[in-house]
């Protein structure tokens, strides 16, 4: 059987969700009272179940594999259906409450949606669809005793799932913050858009009951809310999950812009005591973070011995001077001090023939020991040195 370009992205959705689901067996099998972890395992199980009977090829062969006309009806609307409830109990157990009330909620919402899928196939079972239909099952059956009934029954208990859903996303929205609030605030819009397709569908099923030829609303309106719908529903539950490890990675990407000038002021300092390895391209910029802030204590550590308590006090009184406050004049003068013991390691080698201040070793100080090289009064200290060094290479 050929698959069409509908049909392939129906396909590799339901199996990218069956992967996901599969990857979580494993956690959920080590813990099988986790309310929610079932309830993540169970929509993206059920998702891929969707995706897969939605397609029109797979309708198809199950009803030419079965021998029955519309076979796939009721495992397709089942689907459905248990995808407002897996939604549903999803949010009861991603929600903070008591346990007791949870657990209660969650009972409720699992037996309520059993007994859809139940009463689903028994009214197909009880009715006649002898005549397949791929896609516009809904209207055409839209008054055939027992077979409308099933119609109704799927719509109305996915309708009050997802709009239960989207009303619970909005309300949990506005008592969180930051990425939770956005993937919450995601989601209720996501949701509402599937109540939009099943509304359209009782629009046009109506439309049956009245007389009235409406199958556009079926086959053309319907999939147009169902796609947003789907992209929401996936970008909000990916933002809270995806959202605090992207915001570490931007704070440790801006650390590690403001550490650079201290890091090419030291990278070049001998360390003969650590011990480096080279870090992956795919490491992550808070092991990049980790790995710098190391390299520069340990800089530091070796610059020990050159550290001259004068070249300090001098920069301090300079910084004050110009009208920095005492946190700025201090990382300043720290900074001056190591950039004049940098000089005097490469000038004297291992032997720094004086006594050693120590070093600014806390981490809250690297960035603004950083910041702090590009300072007036350094800038004044390297014109000095450069002074220095051109009249003594004169003099040679």
């Amino acid at each position: 059987m050929s698959h069409g370009p509908d049909n392939t992205v129906f396909y590799l959705c339901g199996a990218l969700l069956l992967l996901i689901c599969l990857l979580k067996v494993p956690a959920l099998l080590r813990h099988r009272r986790d309310l929610l972890l079932g309830s993540v395992v169970l929509l993206l199980f059920d998702g891929a179940l969707v995706f897969f009977f939605a397609a029109p090829d797979s309708i198809a062969e199950i009803n030419r594999v079965t021998g029955v006309p519309n076979f796939a009806a009721p495992p397709a609307y089942s689907a459905l259906a248990v995808f407002g409830g897996a939604s549903l109990l999803l949010i009861i157990n991603w929600r903070p409450a008591p346990a007791e009330r949870t657990r209660r909620a969650s009972r409720v919402c699992v037996l309520v949606y059993s007994l859809v899928v139940v009463a689903i196939n028994v009214l197909f079972w009880a009715g006649r669809a002898p005549v397949e239909q791929l896609s516009l099952f809904d209207g055409y059956y839209a008054s055939t005793p027992f077979i409308r009934e099933m119609i109704l029954t799927y719509l109305v208990a996915q309708g009050v799932g997802t709009m239960a859903t989207s009303v619970l996303c909005w309300r949990w929205s506005k008592q969180v913050h930051g990425s939770l609030r956005a993937g919450l605030r995601i989601l209720a819009p996501g949701y509402l858009l599937h109540v939009c397709y099943d509304v359209v569908k009782l629009v046009a099923i109506g439309g049956r009951w009245a007389g009235h030829r409406w199958d556009f609303l079926i086959d053309q309106v319907a999939p147009q809310t169902a796609a947003p719908s789907a992209a929401f529903v996936v970008c909000g539950f990916a933002v809270p999950l995806a959202g605090p490890p992207l915001a570490q990675s931007v704070r440790s990407l801006r650390q590690l812009r403001r550490l650079t000038p201290l890091w090419e002021e030291l990278r070049d300092v001998p360390t003969p005591g650590a011990v480096r390895t080279s870090l992956p391209w795919w490491s992550s910029p808070a092991v990049r973070l980790t790995r710098r802030r190391t390299s520069i204590y340990d800089a530091l550590l070796a610059l020990a011995p050159h550290y001259d308590p004068a070249v300090r006090e001098r920069a301090l009184r300079a910084a004050l001077d110009r009208g920095d406050d005492a946190d700025t004049a201090e990382a300043t003068a720290q900074a001056a001090m190591v950039v004049v013991a940098r000089t005097r390691r490469f000038r004297a080698g291992a032997d720094p023939g004086r006594a050693a201040a120590p070093p600014p070793r806390q981490p809250r100080d690297l960035i603004p020991l950083s910041r702090a090289l590009s300072s007036p009064v350094l800038s004044a200290l390297r014109e000095r040195s450069r002074a220095a060094q051109a009249e003594s290479s004169h003099r040679d």
